[in-house]
């Protein structure tokens, strides 16, 4: 069964555009990929302070 994800796009500026850029490299990753880790972080980190992120179906809806 195939993953679905969504898209959208996002704007960096150039330093951390680089940065991001040199700790993939440094991981093996790509910069999608390495974007897509550092968010799933934030949000564990997030959730560990502050509760699980309950969503409904509305929430998680493709449009």
């Amino acid at each position: 069964m195939p993953v679905i994800k969504t898209q959208f796009t996002l704007r960096l500026n150039p330093s951390d555009h680089a940065k991001i850029k040199k700790i993939a490299e440094e991981e093996n990753r790509s910069i999608t990929n390495m974007i897509e880790t550092l968010v799933k972080k934030e949000i564990k980190r997030y959730e560990s302070k502050k509760g699980e992120i309950e969503l409904t179906d509305e929430d998680i809806s493709i449009e």
